[in-house]
């Protein structure tokens, strides 16, 4: 593993995040610490000599690396081998598998969100879906590294995954196809009314590149000038963060995107508009921007940009709520270090761990028939054991989605079906700019 070439490519901000440290300096060891080391090796010398099984040396040290990261967060990890090849396939956006995002919750495979059009959203597996089994295998109680490599293998062969759904009574199985999952991280289609809906289903290489060049193909395309833009960041658990400056920077012509903040000087990193495009794309029209729970840190900072300067509509639901960065620091040559450094934070100084992104408008997705019964086991960064808690000591009903009915949203997933609506949010999203006229919708949000 060459790690130039990764740490090049690897500022990501994601469920998993990642950001090269431009300064990694090493802490001497407390001379206090040193009854702990002692009890440390204790430990090992009582295993290597009383344990029912000779055990290795590799085994014992890499569970205390472990043991030490787990103690911290959810996102700091010791990374090696396999891991690393995965990281780097992550980062390329190109490997052979499922297209799943999943994380492990007390001791069971969840399922963040599939990645549109994998052969796993083909066949139907939804966001909160627990994975028990694979190939008839319980995997419970395993690793997640052991899962996903399971999960992952050569393109057009099966695995048959069994799947435990909130609201449903008993398991199901579900036999996948593997496939070559080149994720296209920008989508695009032209909507009715000449408004335009840009799909960005994860920010690997060029995302910004990729949006400005699906905005250019819609006003080749539309029938006249464009009226607006919906930005679709659902289920997006992030990415480069680079790519998240660029794809707010297409949008902005002034002022901050996001900033973040560590301990160490080098963590303190403001990134400002202007800096990878100039000018705003789409100026004078009014754009709204979608998310939902899936949507994580890279997609949190462009939706907290653009709210906080007031250059888009956020609307959807509260978003999952990682504000913190992590930094990959080379362990040698085969292995690195993941590690939690800093927080980073909106224009407008909030920060988004925990609480998220709260959208200006919210609207259930009413055309899911689960709606009800899995919204009661959303998981967002706050359901995370050992997550990082939010410097302003958030209280959980300020993260509480709002319970009163709005008449606006009484329609069934049946209902809706028969109007031939498929994807409510989206729907309403397209009709508030179809009613909306571009020049009122832009002067509201100035």
């Amino acid at each position: 593993m060459k790690f130039a070439p990764l740490l090049r490519s690897a500022a990501l901000v994601t469920a998993v995040a990642l950001i090269p440290a431009t300064t990694a300096g090493v802490a001497q060891i407390d001379g206090r610490a040193g009854p702990e080391f002692a009890k440390v090796a204790a430990v090992y010398q009582r295993i290597k000599a009383s344990y029912v099984e000779q055990v290795d040396d590799d085994k014992l040290m890499r569970g205390m690396i472990d043991g030490m990261l787990a103690s911290l967060d959810p996102h700091s990890a010791y990374l090696d081998g396999g891991d690393l090849q995965r990281l780097e396939t992550m980062i390329d956006g190109n490997y052979s598998g499922l297209g799943l995002s999943v994380v492990m919750e007390d001791g069971a495979v969840k399922v963040i969100s599939p990645f549109r059009g994998s052969p796993a959203d083909k066949m139907g597996i939804k966001a909160g879906d627990y994975i028990t089994h694979l190939d008839g295998k319980l995997i419970y109680g395993g690793s997640l590294d052991e899962a996903v490599a399971q999960m992952r293998g050569k393109e057009g062969t099966s695995i048959r995954l069994t799947i435990f759904r909130t609201g449903r009574e008993e398991p199901f199985e579900v036999t996948v196809t593997r496939g070559v999952i080149e994720l296209e991280p920008v989508t695009w289609e032209l909507e009715a009314g000449n408004i335009g809906h840009i799909m960005v289903n994860e920010f690997s290489r060029d995302v910004g590149s990729d949006v400005f060049a699906a905005w250019k193909d819609m006003q080749s395309k539309a029938t006249g000038r464009l009226n607006g833009l919906v930005l679709d960041l659902r289920s997006n658990p992030g990415g480069s963060l680079d790519e998240a400056v660029a794809l707010s920077d297409l949008f902005l012509t002034d002022g901050q995107i996001v900033s973040q903040r560590g301990r160490a000087r080098g963590e303190n990193i403001t990134y400002d508009a202007e800096t990878v495009f100039r000018g705003d794309i789409a100026q004078g029209l009014p754009i709204i921007v979608l998310i939902d729970a899936g949507s994580a840190s890279a997609s949190e900072i462009v939706a907290g940009a653009l709210q906080d300067h007031r250059r888009a509509v956020i609307m959807g639901e509260r978003s999952f709520g990682k504000g913190s960065v992590q930094s990959l620091l080379p362990l040698g040559r085969d292995a690195a270090l993941k590690l939690t450094t800093a927080r980073y934070y909106t224009p407008s100084g909030h920060s988004v761990q925990e609480g998220g992104i709260k959208p200006d408008i919210t609207v259930p997705q009413l055309s899911d028939p689960d709606l009800a019964k899995r919204s009661k086991f959303v998981m967002r960064e706050s359901d995370l054991r050992g997550h990082l808690l939010n410097e302003a000591g958030l209280a959980d009903e300020a993260m509480e989605k709002d319970l009163r009915e709005d008449p606006r949203f009484q329609f069934t997933s049946e209902q809706l079906e028969a109007k031939g609506i498929k994807d409510f949010q989206l729907h309403y999203a397209l009709e508030t700019l179809r009613r909306t006229s571009p020049n009122k919708v832009a002067a509201r949000a100035k």
